[in-house]
């Protein structure tokens, strides 16, 4: 069984995918042992509390270095045996401690097909008003492993979405959501469960 912590920032929406694929049994062997907010009152917490999975706030701004906020989550994850981090609309920057500790073993999703639309400052909506502002037709979601910048690593899984006419941040988003990132990384999970991600320097090979 694979043993998955899930970090989250908001609603918890891809949260929720990853719970409804373990739930309809195509993420066999996984179980979601640990949800961490960066900061109070989410829904994804709700969320959590739902799927009787134990969660806890650990707030970048109660520590006074990276590194010591490092720490807080490495205590935490080792606590509960973590051995897949996934960062599902996780938006505070894990420091080089976190990162290499969990090597190859955090994945996170990114609404935007990166390089494009990526890096510091861009989250939640911000990748989908960028895209519109700056008049792409095609936008989507990346999965990929972590590395300590941000939205850097190697690539797992991308996929396009259309840009359609008269497409307001919020109405990108959903669709984002729906025909790319609530499948992708459920997808990664599984192909990481069952052993076939293979990273190649810079490239990951999925072996099916």
């Amino acid at each position: 069984m694979l043993r998955i912590g899930v970090m989250v920032s908001g609603g918890g929406t891809n949260l929720q995918a990853i719970l409804d694929r373990i739930s309809d049994g195509r993420l066999p062997g996984c179980e979601i042992v640990a949800v961490v907010a960066s900061k109070d009152g989410v829904y994804a917490l709700e969320r959590a509390r739902l799927a009787g999975i134990p969660s806890k706030v650990i707030s970048r701004k109660s520590f006074e270095t990276l590194e010591a906020y490092d720490e807080a989550l490495i205590t935490h994850m080792k606590a509960h045996n973590v051995e897949l981090v996934v960062l599902a609309g996780f938006l505070s920057l894990l420091g080089e401690r976190f990162t290499k500790e969990y090597q190859n073993a955090i994945i996170n999703v990114h609404p935007s097909l990166i390089p494009s639309f990526c890096g510091k400052g861009y989250y939640g909506i911000i990748p989908h008003q960028k895209a519109l502002e700056y008049g792409v037709k095609v936008t989507g979601a990346t999965v990929h492993f972590v590395e300590p910048e941000y939205d850097s690593g190697p690539i797992i899984f991308q996929r396009a979405v259309n840009i359609l006419p008269g497409d307001t941040p919020e109405i990108l988003q959903k669709r984002v959501m729906e025909q790319a990132e609530w499948e992708l990384l459920p997808e990664a999970i599984r192909l990481y469960s069952q052993g076939k991600l293979k990273l190649d320097g810079r490239h990951v090979k999925i072996m099916e």
